[in-house]
């Protein structure tokens, strides 16, 4: 399929996915490892399971806020490229351009090489793959040729087929929530000596606690719930995305949430709260309390499949960020190929493999990177929720195929929210956020440069 554009030709992605796929992805990209992990750092921020259930429900709560505006966005523009579609659109080419140069310097090849690393430390603490701890050749030792085979395997899955990559993403999505029950039942099952409900009124003294405290476990909360955005990136491959965005943005989100509360629920169950904050994996220990080795077994295996539905969807959408940018004329129009045989962005997913895999090299110098990632996401995350603004107030009588509850409350209170976390960034990582800003800004030289040479 082609579409005639001026004295240009440009391939166009076919409509492949429909709402089960767009809902598998957001529920397949947003829970990884986080929740198995991040139950900890709450605790030990805010020292109580009632304040644990309030930073679960707040960051429930403003994930899903930020999910519904982006379902009306998204649904009354199903764009390649999604955020980037939707910032050009409202603030202009510099705008959108700023965010693609975040996402493919920093956010998305920091964000893939983190989950696939973690997928290969997860694995390593079965015997079966033990040798990722030994040394490889040159710098690298096997864990690392594994994260690297794995990101190039699942490119090439990407450039195969987009269906065939949401098909094995709604397979390991429902294998991942099926696994998460289970775990959470196991433990609930743990009645007298390994479980009780008592438990949920203990606390931990040595909690941070105070706003800070809140905050930090908020951060973590939401870091757990972070990806739920990456689905509009794939808007203009769904079928009937007016209806399908909302499903999968809205549903995908309250899916998680429940999910979430069940398995940190699970876990108070077994553990008190100064357990929980001691604990370096807290769902794995529970596990462990409750049914041995093969308990905590068990967790590493859920791990190791949410991570891999993660890294799935996460390559799959973040290809098409440069692929639109490349088509409107803002970056290297050899990335808006499109592979005839497959119809699909085949040179971005070849330059994001590329640069994951840079990344990987130098898995032990990157980590600082992902800390910067997080800034510049709640920054654009915060500036395309205001676009709904624009758009309402540029096209008051348009159709809307979806239109957020309570607005202009709801997406108010995200951007506000937005905002506070990054005015907390920069208190609380004043050097990351200062580099993760001057990183966005590279981008302003970067643009006029290549509008200058594609003028030329």
């Amino acid at each position: 399929m082609k579409l005639e554009t001026g004295k240009q030709t440009q391939a166009e992605l076919p409509r492949v996915l429909n709402a089960s796929h767009a809902t598998s992805i957001v529920v397949g990209i947003i829970i990884g490892s986080g929740i198995f992990l991040v139950p900890r750092e709450m605790m030990a921020a805010v020292g109580s399971s009632g304040l644990v259930y309030t930073v679960w429900i707040v960051g429930g709560l403003l994930s899903l806020f930020g999910a519904m505006t982006y379902a009306e966005i998204a649904a009354a523009r199903p764009k390649y490229g999604g955020e980037y579609a939707f910032l050009r659109e409202a603030y202009g080419d510099l705008t959108g351009f700023l965010y693609m140069w975040t996402q493919i310097t920093v956010a998305k090849p920091a964000s893939l090489a983190t989950i696939v690393a973690g997928l290969a430390r997860v694995l390593a603490t079965f015997a079966i793959f033990s040798a990722f701890y030994r040394p490889a050749f040159a710098h690298l030792d096997w864990g690392q040729v594994f994260a690297i085979a794995v990101t190039w395997l699942i490119t090439a899955l990407n450039i195969i087929g987009t269906r065939d990559s949401a098909n094995v993403q709604l397979v390991l999505t429902w294998l991942k929530g099926v696994l998460i029950v289970v775990i959470a039942g196991f433990c609930f099952a743990a009645a007298g000596q390994h479980g009780a409900w008592h438990n949920f009124a203990t606390e931990f003294t040595g909690a941070r606690g105070g706003f800070s405290g809140f905050m930090i476990a908020l951060v973590a909360a939401l870091w757990a719930y972070d990806g739920w955005s990456d689905v509009v990136t794939l808007a203009g491959e769904v079928k009937q995305p007016q209806r399908s965005m909302p499903i999968a943005l809205v549903g995908g989100v309250a899916i998680v949430g429940v999910l979430y509360m069940l398995t940190n629920a699970a876990i108070q169950y077994v553990m008190p709260a100064t357990a929980i904050a001691l604990a370096d994996r807290p769902a794995a220990d529970a596990m462990r309390v409750v049914a041995g080795n093969w308990g905590s077994a068990l967790v590493s295996l859920g791990m190791a499949v949410s991570i891999a539905a993660t890294f799935v969807g996460s390559s799959l959408s973040g290809a098409r960020v440069p692929f639109a940018a490349a088509r409107d004329g803002l970056f290297f129009k050899q990335l808006a190929h499109v592979s005839p045989r497959f119809h699909t962005p085949s040179a971005s997913l070849v330059l994001q493999a590329i640069l994951t895999t840079l990344l990987l090299l130098f898995i032990g110098k990157f980590q600082a990177l992902f800390s910067l990632a997080i800034f510049a996401e709640w920054l654009f995350y915060g500036l395309n929720c205001s676009t709904i603004f624009i758009f309402r107030r540029r096209e008051p009588d348009s159709a809307r195929p979806y239109s957020v509850w309570g607005y202009p409350v709801v997406p108010a209170l995200f951007i506000l929210a937005a905002a506070l976390l990054l005015v907390f960034s920069f208190h609380d990582q004043p050097r990351n956020s200062l580099i993760g800003t001057a990183i966005i800004l590279l981008g302003i030289p970067v643009h006029y440069w290549l509008q200058r040479r594609t003028a030329v």
